[in-house]
């Protein structure tokens, strides 16, 4: 090969290895010779800048959560399971830090309830949080009335062709679904022992088609809130 062939090759790999198609075995013996090619690194370095300046003009794009679970499993980060087995991939310590803050929580969101005088006596309560620990619902049970009012406090605008559906998740066996979320800010959900059984780990609340999960054995969508019941009375 001539020099000026040798010099093409050494574009094209230094391209390909800014841009992340240059991979596996072929990678790591290029970052073998970048470290003694003071050329070869410059070659780099101006690939950055014609890419960088490029990306500029290019929106911002957000990953989808499947992109994101996909890298988690191939880095053996994440265990392929059921969406709703989140709970169970979590840190004991996680879980009770988890639970201790969701009592102190809920116990500063009844004060406020509660100064409500037509709002009928709750018995337990859960604020279910997002990935970033912000609450966006409030779940209050009336065990008297064998009502549950889910309210939202802040969610993110859905799709069209999309709902919010509740779940109980037990400890062992499959989520149980406490109803689909729609139709206002506030809803009212009869209440079962689905939903306080004392087997209840957590509720949940997953991302779904139209009219609910397909499927009868739990989400098909991503787990987008969380959070446990707290006994208040």
């Amino acid at each position: 090969m001539n020099l000026r062939g040798k010099q093409l090759l050494r574009d094209r790999l230094a391209a390909g290895y800014v841009l992340g198609t240059l991979r596996g075995h072929a990678r790591r013996r290029f970052e073998g010779y970048l470290h003694d090619d003071a050329a070869l690194r410059r070659t780099v370095a101006e690939w950055n800048t014609r890419l960088g300046a490029m990306a500029e003009f290019v929106p911002a794009a957000t990953p989808r959560m499947q992109v994101w679970r996909a890298i988690e499993t191939r880095l053996g980060l994440r265990r392929k399971a059921p969406s709703w087995q989140f709970w169970r991939h979590g840190s004991l310590g996680y879980w009770r830090t988890l639970g201790v803050s969701s009592s102190m929580l809920a116990a500063l969101l009844l004060v406020a309830v509660m100064q409500d005088r037509r709002e009928p006596a709750v018995s337990d309560i859960a604020t279910l949080t997002d990935e970033q620990a912000r609450t966006a619902l409030l779940v209050l049970a009336d065990r008297d009335r064998q009502r549950l009012s889910v309210r939202l406090v802040e969610t993110q605008p859905l799709a069209p062709g999309k709902v919010l559906q509740l779940w109980a998740v037990p400890r062992q066996g499959n989520p149980r679904s406490l109803g689909v979320l729609e139709g206002g800010r506030e809803l009212s959900l009869p209440l079962t022992r689905q939903a306080l059984g004392a087997d209840v780990a957590l509720l949940a609340v997953s991302l779904e088609p139209a009219g609910g999960s397909p499927n009868p054995d739990g989400p098909t969508g991503p787990i987008l809130y969380k959070g446990g019941w707290v006994r208040v009375m």
